[in-house]
């Protein structure tokens, strides 16, 4: 193609946007809008999905490796207890059913402080502040007294 061809094509579509017949019209246009926010509403809805799912998979896999490091401290506090159980026998500090029993003790003892402080936490759990501003604020009238 030469540029006098080229120069005639774009005269050519020049005129043809001009002319009001070959235009597209406004409906047209919109139409064509409404597919585009279509399709961007599609695409967002996709990938929200898509990450919705492997966040579901992060937090699958996240509790599972929790609950096997929580079996894990358990095996490592129980054989920390049975080890000073058994120092404390060979050692004739206390006899094995009383170092057992002080043991057990000690592990309800030291639940009884953990269920303390879930209790103390258990109020932060029903997100008071956020359900404080969602409260009407007291009017003038109301707090004065005639």
């Amino acid at each position: 193609m030469d540029s006098n061809t080229k120069k005639a094509e774009v005269v050519g579509q020049a005129a043809a946007h001009d002319d009001p017949a070959n235009a597209p019209s406004v409906l047209d246009d919109a139409q064509a809008l409404w597919s585009e926010l279509r399709g961007l509403g599609y695409d967002h809805l996709r990938l929200a999905a898509l990450e919705t799912q492997r966040a579901g998979e992060s937090l699958v896999s996240m509790v599972m490796a929790a609950v096997n490091v929580a079996i894990l401290l358990m095996a490592a506090w129980l054989g920390l207890m049975a080890a000073a159980v058994l120092w404390s026998v060979e050692n004739n500090l206390v006899a094995t059913s009383s170092a057992i029993l002080l043991a057990v003790v000690f592990n309800l003892l030291l639940a009884l402080i953990f269920c303390g402080v879930i209790r103390r936490k258990r109020h932060y759990l029903q997100f008071p502040s956020t359900l404080r501003s969602f409260q009407p604020m007291p009017s003038q009238q109301n707090t004065e007294k005639p």
